[in-house]
């Protein structure tokens, strides 16, 4: 199978994992709701950016296909869970927790997304892939102790939890789509989810400041929330939910490590079984191969394609060639090869 839906939540989880020890350093001189709205206005401002380039200097039209009205109540629910509560609860949390553990508890997104995907939206998943899982849920529970405090803080893993329960519902409703041009969706969510956290600050009376660490965080949401963002969407549309979760568990890593040089948390013994379950995890996932007889029911849809692939065989009479964008009908097909839960590709299973 293609390994660059791997490569796409990679970069994805490494740029958000970078977040929770740099906004744990920033939500000591701004307050929580503010900064989640700058983190979210920062993401907009650096994707337009690179919207109006990619505008300016694409030859060949649309690079994606562009959001409908038929997109709207999936884009609202992902930005009232993922873009404002979940941010929202995460700087809360960061006031009373360290970074290193929040960092930690960004493991849950990924269980969080891959139980709704399981759940809800039924996608498939074998017992290599819920082994994968339980080994980086338990690597996850040995880094959640603090062997320096020596206790369980209540109120902080809370507010941690209930912002990974909400963006794993984000990312399951971004799942629905996905195939739709990723920077829409990301510059949507960014400028909604900054306005309204912002407003809301302002209207609570929170103090917002303008020095150097408002442009820090607005540097820190282009990237750890709009380039992440956009390249999560990419792997959404391949990988599925499920999948997509499982390796976005990269992410508590990341931020583990950062932590541990930028705030100097360090870890101690416990950090050996628990990166050895992750490397399992991670094992596991990366030797998937789902492949069985399958049936595509005849589907129209829009997005960006060419003819190379399996289900993109179709006939333009002007000779069209290379990536295109237009509304095209899927024929029913019986055939069997290997593939993850796409967008070609979410049938049900029996088992």
């Amino acid at each position: 199978m293609n390994k660059t839906p791997l490569i796409y939540i990679l970069i994805s989880a490494a740029f958000f994992g970078i977040s929770p020890p740099v906004a744990k350093l920033l939500v000591r001189d701004i307050q929580p709701i503010p900064l989640a709205g700058l983190l979210y206005v920062g993401a907009f401002l650096g994707l337009s950016v690179y919207y109006l380039l990619r505008q300016a200097l694409s030859k060949n039209g649309a690079a994606a296909a562009e959001l409908g009205r038929a997109d709207i109540p999936w884009l609202f629910g992902a930005i009232l869970c993922g873009g404002i509560i979940a941010p929202i609860c995460l700087m809360f949390g960061l006031r009373i927790t360290s970074g290193f553990s929040t960092s930690l508890f960004l493991n849950l997104e990924g269980v969080a997304t891959a139980v709704i995907a399981v759940l809800v939206f039924r996608e498939n998943a074998g017992n290599r892939l819920w082994l994968a899982l339980s080994c980086m849920s338990v690597s996850g529970l040995f880094l959640a102790w603090d062997p320096n405090i020596g206790e369980f803080k209540v109120l902080g893993p809370i507010l941690i939890v209930m912002a990974m329960v909400c963006w794993g519902i984000d990312n399951n409703l971004t799942r629905q789509i996905s195939d739709k041009d990723p920077i829409q969706t990301a510059l949507i969510k960014g400028l909604i989810a900054g306005t309204v956290s912002l407003s809301l600050a302002y209207v609570l009376g929170m103090k917002i400041p303008f020095n150097e660490n408002t442009v820090f965080a607005l540097v820190l949401g282009s990237f750890s929330y709009g380039v992440s963002l956009v390249f999560f969407i990419k792997a959404l549309e391949r990988l599925g939910s499920f999948r997509t979760g499982i390796f976005f568990n990269l992410a508590p890593f990341i931020g583990a490590a950062i932590s541990l040089l930028l705030l100097r948390e360090w870890l101690g013994w416990i950090m050996l079984p628990a990166t050895a379950f992750m490397i399992a995890g991670y094992w596991l996932m990366v030797g998937e191969s789902h492949s069985h007889i399958h049936v595509h029911k005849v589907l129209t849809h829009t997005h960006l394609h060419d003819h190379k692939g399996l289900h993109h065989r179709h006939m333009h009479s002007n000779g069209q060639e290379g990536p295109h964008i237009h509304e095209h009908t899927h024929g029913q097909e019986t055939h069997s090869h290997a593939h993850w839960p796409d967008s070609h590709h979410r049938h049900l299973h029996d088992i």
